[in-house]
């Protein structure tokens, strides 16, 4: 890309376009194509006239940024209400919303932007920070007049809704980092993700050279991730050590905004230990890895005030594997991921002040001498929950032996499940799938062998490179 110029993609009535501009001469952030441009699409044609759209999400996710775009496409006009950063005079126009008349009347003027019946959408940007809008949404749908977006992130909207009404008029999404094909829409490549399509509905493998030029490039994405930050910083300067930069800042915002949920900082320890225990290979999350002493009954709270703040994903012991296995799920034996692996990848190299581009560069050609077996068990949980999966993974001991057996991830088709088991080594070596397999064959679909060699089938086994697992 051009050193003066910037690639910026924009949405007219749904479809995706791009223009190049100067750079410093696009006021506001990067709108990258998003694939939940469709389901505020949906929301506005099919539920808009009686449900307000929530989108929940981490912070820095670009919930904001796609609500506004969606705003400035569909809509003749919109008012942006961010409620981190917004005047006294329309927080207090929530003290008393009775005369709605009054209410529009005034936020019309407040903001110089005129409403129109029907054709205007209002957006509460992070509206977990003032409750008595959110409870304002009852009745402002119910008045019919204007749609509603609400956005809702990092600070715990239980912890800030508890002395008020929860309105039922609420369509509820979620918003996830980038995944793989986003990631690649944004850097301008529209030729891969139909490629790997390609090779993985006619069960083909790519060939070498092929091969290890996807692979680069999924690699390339582990190390940036998919928050829209550390992309657009990423094409701003084509800098690794850059992006790093870019990243720390999220995990430091996350981590200030860890403590209004636990002042003890606590939930900051839970994160920062993320992958210190995946690379321990234990069949848990250990707590005491994050603080010692750390006992499960003074995270039974904590766990999912952080689940819903979205930074982190959780990957439950399936007691029973099965078509219902949320039934089954032990809510005490669990395994974390951060939500995003360019996240991901900075922590586990937090011991230094920033992690330098030739540490970067090692891990992208993949000559780095560390276990990155971790690294991929994250990116994969990551997809998985991309495509809507909840995690499950299994563990059971060896009639032999004090050795334990493992399947990384479990997906349910219909009533059949599918175990996956993920390598960044030796793919032929898999006793735990073999296991697994022989004990519950009668619930098993299809069962995937994730790793970085080429496509292959086997014996019944899918042995898949990790970039085809986002179109599996």
């Amino acid at each position: 890309m051009n050193g003066d110029l910037r690639k910026i993609y924009v949405y007219m009535n749904g479809d995706l376009r791009y223009t190049l501009i100067k750079k410093g001469g696009f006021m506001g952030n990067t709108v990258f194509k998003r694939k939940i441009y469709n389901d505020l699409l949906e929301w506005k044609e099919q539920r808009s006239d009686k449900y307000a759209l929530l989108i929940k999400g981490a912070r820095r996710v670009g919930k904001s940024t796609i609500a506004e775009e969606f705003a400035r496409n569909e809509f003749k006009s919109y008012i942006l209400l961010d409620f981190a950063h917004v005047n006294k005079e329309i927080i207090e126009l929530f003290d008393d919303t009775y005369n709605l008349d009054y209410f529009f009347l005034q936020l019309q003027q407040l903001t110089g932007t005129r409403l129109y019946e029907k054709e205007s959408v209002i957006i509460f940007d992070e509206v977990q920070l003032l409750p008595k809008a959110r409870q304002a949404i009852k009745y402002l749908v119910a008045d019919g007049r204007y749609k509603y977006i609400e956005t809702g992130s990092l600070i715990s909207i239980k912890k800030n809704t508890k002395d008020i009404l929860i309105p039922s008029e609420e369509h509820k999404i979620s918003m996830y980092p980038m995944d793989y094909e986003e990631f690649l829409w944004a850097i301008g490549d529209e030729v891969t993700a139909e490629t790997i399509k390609t090779l993985l509905k006619n069960k083909k493998p790519a060939g070498n050279a092929m091969h290890r030029n996807l692979m680069r490039l999924f690699r390339l994405y582990m190390l940036i991730g998919g928050m829209p930050q550390a992309i657009e910083t990423y094409l701003d300067t084509n800098n690794l050590q850059a992006v790093d930069v870019a990243k720390r800042e999220i995990v430091d915002l996350y981590e200030e905004d860890f403590t209004k949920i636990d002042s003890s900082g606590l939930a900051g320890d839970i994160y920062d230990a993320i992958p210190a225990n995946l690379s321990r290979n234990a069949s848990r999350y250990i707590l005491s890895n994050a603080r010692e002493g750390t006992r499960a009954n003074q995270v039974q709270d904590l766990i999912p005030d952080m689940l819903n703040s979205y930074t982190i994903n959780i990957a439950y012991h399936a007691n029973n594997p099965g078509a219902g296995m949320a039934l089954e799920k032990d809510s005490g034996r669990y395994k974390l991921f951060t939500s995003d692996v360019g996240l991901f990848v900075t922590l586990a190299f937090k011991d230094k002040a920033y992690t330098e581009n030739v540490i970067y560069n090692k891990l992208l050609s993949d000559k780095l001498e560390t276990n990155m077996g971790y690294v991929y068990e994250s990116v994969v949980a990551q997809m998985l929950k991309a495509k809507g999966n909840n995690l499950f993974y299994y563990t059971m001991e060896s009639d032999t032996s004090n050795h334990m057996y493992e399947i990384d991830f479990i997906t349910s088709v219909g009533t059949k499940i599918c175990p996956i088991e993920v390598k960044s080594g030796n793919y032929r070596s898999h006793k735990s799938l073999d296991v697994f397999c022989d004990k519950y064959s009668r619930r098993i679909q299809d069962k995937y062998v994730v790793h970085t060699k080429d496509y292959k089938w086997e014996n019944g086994i899918e042995y898949i490179p990790v970039y085809m697992v986002p179109f599996i």
